[in-house]
C-alpha cells in the first residue's frame, strides 16, 4: 500500500473570531445517538446541550489523528446537542481555521447517518422580528459568498417561541442577509446569477440558530444510485439500521427484500471503510473560504486519506435477493457504480486493489436457506403504502415467520410503518426503535437469535 500523505496544518482565511464555529448535522428522528456515536468514531467532539435536541447533533473538530472507524470498531452512545454564539467576522488563520475547514469537509465526506452538514453562523436570543433581523445581519455573510450569490432560506423550524410564522421568519432572515450584503457591496439589488447558498433557521425557546448548508444535495445522495425502484429506503437510513443492528463485517448479512440494493451496498461501504461521499461534491466547495489554493489542497488531501483507508483485505459476505428480477438489474448496476467510485479513488491514491461486488439473486424470501450458521437478515419489507392495502401487508408479514425457522442462529432486523408488525409476524421483537426519516414514521424491529 502506498505511504499515506503527511497530515499537516493548512493556513486558510476563515470566519472565526472568539471561538470555533459549531457544525450541525441533522439526521432521522430517533437516530441522534447513532449519529453522535459516529461523530465520536470519526474523531469529532459532540457539543452537549442544556436540553436534548431532536433530529440533529452539534459537533466540533476533535482529534486530527483520528481518521475514521471501521465496521469492527466498538460502539458507544454519546449525547447530542446544539450551542453557539453570534459570530462577527474577522480574517483569522492558523490551526483553529485549518481544523474547522478539515472537519467541515471530512464530515460531509465520511458521515454515513447524517442528512446534511451545516455551519452554525449565529445563535442568539430572538423574541421579536427586530432581534431576529439584527442577529442575522450581524453575521459576516460577505466572507462566505460571492457577489452573484443567490441565497435561499429553505426551511424554518420553531418550537415554544414567540416567533412562530415560518413564512415571516423566512422573509426577515432573507431581507437581513441581502441588506447586509447590499450595503457592504454597494448594490441596491444582487444579480443572483451565481451559485445558490442555502440557509436554515431553528428557533427553539426564543433562541435562534442560523445555519449555512455545507452539503448541497442531501447526503443520502451518494452518487451510486440512478434508479431506486419502488419506495427505496434512503442510504442514510440504511446506514442507521446497520448501526442499530450492531452489524460487524465478519458476520454474513442478507437482505431478503433488497429492491435496488441500498442495504447491501451500504453494508459493503461500511465493511470496507469506503467513505460514502467519494462519489460526489458538496456545496461548501463553492463558498468563498473553500476556494483558496490551500482549501483545495486540503480537500484533495482528505479524499486521498479516505481512499487509503479503504480496506480490501477483509472477508465480507453481503448478499441480497428479491422476487422481482427488474429491481435486481438496478441493484447490480448500483453496486457496480459504488465499487467503481471506490476503485477510482483507490487508483488516484496509487492502489490497484479491487472491491468484491455483493451477490444478488432472484428469489422469494420463503425460498431462502441459511448459508451460514450465524448472520443477520436486515430488510425493508414492503409496507402497506407499497402494497394494495394494509391487509395484504399483514398477510406478507405473517408468512415471513418462516424466516425464523429457515435461518436458525441468525438475528433479524425489519423496518416498517405497519403498526401491527409484531402481531402479524408472530413474534415480539427484542428491541423496537421508532425512526422518522423525512415525513415517514417507521419502527425498526430487531429480533435476536433464540
Amino acid at each position: 500500500m502506498p505511504e499515506a500523505p503527511q497530515l499537516y496544518i493548512f493556513r486558510i482565511t476563515v470566519i472565526i473570531v472568539d471561538s470555533m464555529i459549531t457544525l450541525v448535522a441533522p439526521c432521522a428522528i430517533g437516530a441522534e445517538k447513532v449519529l453522535a456515536n459516529e461523530l465520536k468514531q470519526l474523531g469529532f467532539r459532540t457539543v452537549p446541550a442544556e436540553r436534548p435536541t431532536v433530529g440533529r447533533v452539534a459537533f466540533l473538530p476533535g482529534d486530527p489523528d483520528v481518521t475514521g472507524a471501521g465496521a469492527d470498531s466498538p460502539g458507544a452512545d454519546a449525547a447530542a446537542a446544539g450551542s453557539g454564539a453570534v459570530h462577527s467576522a474577522a480574517d483569522t488563520s492558523g490551526a483553529d481555521a485549518s481544523a474547522f475547514f478539515r472537519a467541515a469537509y471530512r464530515a460531509n465526506l465520511c458521515l454515513r447517518t447524517a442528512d446534511r452538514v451545516y455551519a452554525e453562523l449565529a445563535n442568539f436570543q430572538a423574541t421579536d422580528f427586530d432581534m431576529l433581523f439584527e442577529g442575522v445581519r450581524a453575521v459576516s455573510w460577505q466572507d462566505w459568498f460571492r457577489k452573484d450569490v443567490k441565497v435561499i432560506v429553505d426551511k424554518v423550524r420553531t418550537h415554544q417561541s414567540a416567533l412562530s410564522s415560518e413564512h415571516s421568519i423566512q422573509g426577515v432572515v432573507h431581507k437581513a442577509i441581502y441588506e447586509k450584503l447590499g450595503s457592504l457591496w454597494r448594490m441596491k439589488m444582487l444579480p443572483e446569477t451565481g451559485d445558490e447558498a442555502t440557509v436554515r433557521v431553528y428557533i427553539e425557546r426564543n433562541r435562534a440558530s442560523i445555519l449555512l448548508d455545507l452539503s448541497g444535495m442531501p447526503l443520502h445522495r451518494r452518487g451510486y444510485r440512478t434508479a431506486g425502484g419502488e419506495a427505496p429506503i434512503r442510504e442514510t437510513l440504511a446506514a442507521i439500521l446497520l448501526q442499530l443492528a450492531g452489524w460487524r463485517r465478519k458476520n454474513p448479512l442478507h437482505d431478503a427484500f433488497c429492491g435496488s440494493g441500498t442495504i447491501p451496498i451500504e453494508a459493503l461501504l461500511y465493511a470496507h471503510d469506503i467513505a460514502p461521499g467519494l462519489g460526489r461534491s458538496f456545496a461548501l466547495e463553492k463558498l468563498v473560504p473553500f476556494t483558496t489554493a490551500a482549501a483545495r489542497d486540503m480537500i484533495a488531501n482528505e479524499r486521498n486519506l479516505a481512499a487509503l483507508r479503504i480496506r480490501t483485505d477483509c472477508l465480507v459476505r453481503v448478499t441480497g435477493s428479491d422476487i422481482n428480477p427488474a429491481v435486481l438489474v438496478n441493484a447490480r448496476a448500483n453496486a457496480e457504480r459504488a465499487c467503481v467510485i471506490a476503485g477510482r479513488a483507490m487508483q488516484a491514491a496509487g492502489s490497484d486493489a479491487k472491491i468484491p461486488r455483493p451477490d444478488f439473486a432472484q428469489a422469494s424470501f420463503d425460498e431462502l436457506a441459511a448459508p451460514y450458521d450465524t448472520g443477520l437478515i436486515l430488510s425493508n419489507p414492503p409496507w402497506g403504502e407499497r402494497l394494495a392495502d394494509s391487509e395484504e401487508a399483514r398477510k406478507l408479514y405473517s408468512s415471513m415467520h418462516s424466516l425464523f425457522n429457515d435461518f436458525p442462529g441468525w438475528n433479524f432486523g425489519f423496518i416498517t410503518s405497519h403498526d401491527s408488525f409484531e402481531d402479524a409476524i408472530g413474534r415480539k421483537a427484542a428491541k423496537a426503535r421508532k425512526l422518522k426519516s423525512g415525513n415517514l414514521d417507521t419502527v425498526f424491529y430487531l429480533y435476536e437469535k433464540e
